[in-house]
């Protein structure tokens, strides 16, 4: 059983980088996000029939690159953007920018970046070094990700959050700060900003 660990981890690593390479080239336009029907209050079974729980208030308690710990369950009375992604993953990258943008800008939401590769903590800082964010960003296990949260099919893998702690929308694909601020209105939140007339 020893034997097999070494040969399965390479497998998964490549069904992750399969999933992330159907996306679309940098260049080419972005699919628009898929929004994922909201959970359910208790735990279902997944779309393909698997038993991974989706639960409507989920669990998160991190440690971020800093060192810190972050805990959803602390942020009630804020909308948390729980954002799936990886280094390697084209879309993820290009959404970063607008993500941070949007923590930084809107005093109502708070984004945080789990990447969920296998990457060295040292080589994640060297990273964000040249593709600098203003929200935290935490390492999850690819082979045990934060268990309240399904594991992701694709990246990047979005989660809105209430400020009550309950999914209120999940996406699969790039989003953008729009989508999520329309959503937060729809499900009740702050109206989307408008633009001031010129």
């Amino acid at each position: 059983m020893n034997r097999l660990l070494p040969r399965l981890a390479p497998l998964a690593m490549l069904a992750l980088l399969a999933a992330c390479q159907r996306a679309p080239a940098p260049e080419a336009e972005a699919p628009l996000p898929t929004p994922i029907e909201q959970a359910p209050d208790a735990a279902v079974p997944d779309a393909d029939g698997d038993d991974a729980a989706r639960v409507r208030h989920p669990r998160l308690q991190v440690t971020t690159l800093d060192g810190d710990t972050y805990d959803l369950a602390d942020r009630r009375g804020q909308w948390v953007v729980v954002n799936f992604w990886a280094t390697w993953c084209a879309p993820c990258l290009k959404e970063m920018p607008e993500l941070s943008a949007l923590g930084a800008m809107r005093e109502h939401i708070e984004v945080i970046g789990l990447a969920y590769e296998d990457i060295e903590p040292d080589a994640m800082r060297a990273f964000l070094d040249k593709h600098p964010v203003l929200y935290p960003i935490a390492i999850v296990d690819v082979f045990s990700p934060p268990e309240d949260f399904e594991t992701p099919r694709g990246l990047p893998m979005t989660y809105l959050i209430d400020p009550e702690g309950a999914v209120v929308q999940r996406y699969l694909g790039p989003i953008t700060a729009e989508d999520i601020e329309r959503d937060i209105a729809a499900a009740g939140g702050p109206a989307v900003p408008t633009s001031p007339a010129a």
